[in-house]
């Protein structure tokens, strides 16, 4: 049967409108502090959702640029409503990446910003351009120095349960540096298959297929006709549209971003983790843009994905939803 992408656009205004759950009706930036547990973690906090995800880029600036507010409010956010993962979508370390696993930047950009408890959960990055200006490598061995950090490798899978009926998303985390580079095509082509391949073998229990990578396929950012945004499209866009990709996620552009484009595929860009890039309005595939600091959070059951963009001051920009 065919499937199709329906949305409902919402705008909302305050951090306390977003979820109302059965353990307690939480006012904006107020934490929960009559629980028997001290875990605030989505084991407590549920709602209609099942997997629950942050997604924030562009933040490895020492807790510049207002990176040191963004990763407050992501840790507000967490405490407060049910978060099981964060996922980072590249440059997560300026002006050129780690040179190793024990690079003193895992420190001062990474373990002593995002601090929250709520925020000691895996994270699942992918490369951005700036973290292939040293060791791309070393962020990948750091997933065995820290117990968050979860790279297996430069793109990598992972899927997620939805609900008790054996249904399931299905994750992406791919590479998209190499693709703008001539003198990796053996590496670009290797991955191209693997990325075709685990998309087409996906079982009819995935509900939901997402893709995350660095580099957005279209912008409404400084990037909408740049080299790295045209390439990235020519090699992206034919295989999310046959493979029918619900969400491809991005940053790159330090904006945060709703964009449908002709076809399937929705797509989002939450780069908006310290410095900013403007954001133009009025072009046609836009949905939503803003050039603030801030992130995404989304919600996924098996008929619906719920997807939020928060400033740093906890007021949620926007919210769509996409269902089936």
């Amino acid at each position: 049967m065919k499937r199709r992408n329906f949305i409902r656009n919402t705008a909302l205004t305050t951090l306390g409108a977003s979820f109302i759950n059965p353990v307690a009706t939480l006012a904006a930036g107020e934490k929960v502090t009559h629980l028997e547990s001290d875990d605030l973690s989505a084991s407590v906090i549920k709602d209609e959702f099942d997997v629950h995800f942050i997604a924030i880029g562009d933040w490895g600036r020492n807790g510049e640029y207002d990176q040191q507010e963004v990763a407050k409010q992501m840790g507000l956010w967490a405490a407060n409503n049910p978060n099981n993962f964060v996922v980072s979508v590249g440059d997560n370390f300026y002006p050129r990446g780690v040179v190793s696993e024990m690079d003193p930047l895992w420190h001062y950009s990474f373990e002593n910003i995002y601090t929250a408890h709520s925020l000691q959960c895996d994270w699942y990055p992918v490369l951005g351009n700036h973290d292939y200006g040293s060791e791309p490598e070393a962020q990948v061995r750091y997933s065995k120095v820290s117990r968050r950090w979860n790279m297996p490798a430069l793109y990598y899978s992972k899927e997620f349960a939805l609900g008790k009926a054996g249904d399931k998303v299905l994750m992406l985390m791919i590479d998209t540096d190499p693709m703008l580079h001539d003198n990796r095509k053996e590496q670009v082509a290797e991955q191209m298959k693997w990325i075709n391949q685990t998309l087409e073998s996906a079982s009819a229990d995935v509900k939901w297929k997402i893709v995350v990578g660095h580099h957005p396929y279209y912008t409404v950012g400084p990037r909408i006709k740049n080299y790295d945004t045209l390439t990235v499209r020519e090699k992206l866009a034919p295989v999310l549209e046959a493979h029918k990709v619900d969400v491809y996620l991005s940053g790159h552009d330090h904006s945060l971003q709703h964009l449908k484009p002709e076809g399937f595929t929705h797509q989002f860009i939450s780069g908006a983790g310290s410095e900013l890039t403007d954001v133009s309005s009025g072009v046609s595939y836009s949905r939503f843009q803003a050039s603030d600091h801030g992130f995404m959070y989304f919600a996924v059951n098996n008929k619906k994905i719920n997807v939020k963009a928060i400033n740093a001051s906890g007021k949620v920009l926007y919210q769509t939803e996409l269902s089936k």
